[in-house]
This record gives structure tokens, sequence and C-alpha cells, in this order.
């Protein structure tokens, strides 16, 4: 049966780097695989720049049009749709952040209710070191604000929390104990915990509950970051948004 995620969550949250992890995780368990940027907020980090890599990795990554192009209005191309009538194994969406991004989803509505039951999973990515994910009340705010643009409802949430470079199991730690707040306050479940190698396993050394855990995931870093220049992006641009970058 197909299987589909939706990466939904605030800027900074990963949902880009856990989509491509996705992905080639399972092209690598020779699944067929389609990857789909939906991204229609964030100009500057996005899959499309790794378009070579994931090809290789016999991956079809359908993209916005004019992304990477330096056009900053896109538009959702026509072969999102074949994420639905196509015989995928998996497929992968990487949605905009916030409720915002999340518009995007609405025009496929219809779609996402007709997929049969329990191939669709909408995972909420959250990295509580982002300041729109740093309590429990901020987190859940912007789930209800997803939910209601995206017109999908969240189906579990996925333990992203990390500092770049600086990261250590502590953070998973400390995205674990909130999440276990937002998860028994909302009744949305903990569905995976993510992180690099050494890190997840220093953290499931620590003998967290697995109710608040789900499943974890190794992931790699595919989306090196040039923050030099994505800093210079946000000094220049006049988007309200480039505070919370």
């Amino acid at each position: 049966m197909k299987n589909v995620k939706v990466l939904i969550g605030n800027y900074g949250s990963g949902k880009s780097e856990l989509a491509l992890n996705f992905a080639m995780q399972a092209a690598a368990r020779g699944e067929r695989t389609e990857l789909i940027d939906l991204d229609m907020v964030n100009t500057y980090f996005r899959l499309t720049e790794r378009g070579k890599m994931v090809e290789q990795k016999e991956i079809r990554l359908v993209s916005p049009n004019f992304a990477c192009s330096g056009i900053e209005t896109l538009s959702l191309p026509a072969e999102v749709q074949s994420a639905f009538v196509l015989d995928w194994d998996s497929v992968i969406f990487d949605v905009g952040g916030d409720d915002v991004g999340s518009t995007a989803l609405g025009r496929y509505h219809q779609d996402f209710v007709d997929l049969p039951e329990g191939s669709l999973e909408v995972l909420n990515v959250v990295n509580i070191r982002r300041p729109l994910a740093s309590t429990a009340e901020k987190i859940h705010r912007l789930q209800e604000g997803m939910q209601a643009h995206s017109r999908l409802q969240i189906t579990g949430m996925i333990n992203n929390t990390n500092l770049a470079t600086m990261t250590t199991e502590q953070e998973l730690w400390d995205g674990y104990e909130l999440l276990r707040q937002v998860s028994d306050a909302t009744g949305i479940p903990v569905a995976y915990t993510t992180g690099k190698k050494e890190f997840l396993d220093a953290f499931l050394a620590r003998n967290p509950d697995p109710k608040y855990v789900g499943k974890p995931i190794a992931i790699d870093v595919y989306m090196h970051r040039d923050w030099d220049s994505y800093i210079e992006y946000g000094l220049n641009t006049t988007d309200p948004r480039k505070e919370m970058y």
C-alpha cells in the first residue's frame, strides 16, 4: 500500500532534511519513491538544490515552477497530481513552514481524503530550539493554524530538536520532555524521534518512555547550510518573516 508522508512545521524545524532522509531510506529499501517540494514560501533552502543527488537514487523530484530560478513568486506544477494517480510505494511532501505555508495543501484536500485508510501521515516536525516552537502553547497554537489552513488533521509529531553543529543528545531530550506535554494535552502522538545516530543513541540510552519517542530514526545531513549567505539574504530581504529565521 502506498505510504504518503506530509511534513509540515515551523521555519527551521528541519522538514527538508527529514524529507530527503525519508526519501533516501525508502529508495534504499527498493521502494518506488516520489519527493515533492511543496514549499511555496522559503526560496532559499529547498529540496530542488539536491535534484541531481535524488535522481541518482532513482527518486522522482517534483518542484514548484521557477524554484531556484531567482524568481520570488512560485507556482504549483501539474506534476503534483502524480503523487495520487501513479503507483508509488512512498511519497513525501515537504511543505512550507507555518500555517501560511500549509495553505498549499488545501488545493489537494480531496486527493488526500481519497487515499486508502492508513496510508497518510501528516507529521508536524518540531524543533523546540526555534522561537515559534519553544513552548507547549506555541506548538499547540501553530498546530491548530496549520491544520486549519491545510484542511488536514495532524496524525503525529516528529521530535527533530537540534542546534545544527552545536547539537547534543540534550536537545533531543528537551524536545522529548516538551512534546510529551503537547501530546498529553492534544492527543497527537509522537510518531518519530529523529537525529544523527550518535545523538539518537545517547538519547535512547537515557531510557525515555517509548510512548513519547515513537519510532527512532537516525538521519544523515544532506542539506548543508551556507549560513553566511543565508544571513545576508535575511538582512537584505523585505520579507517580514525574516526575523523568524
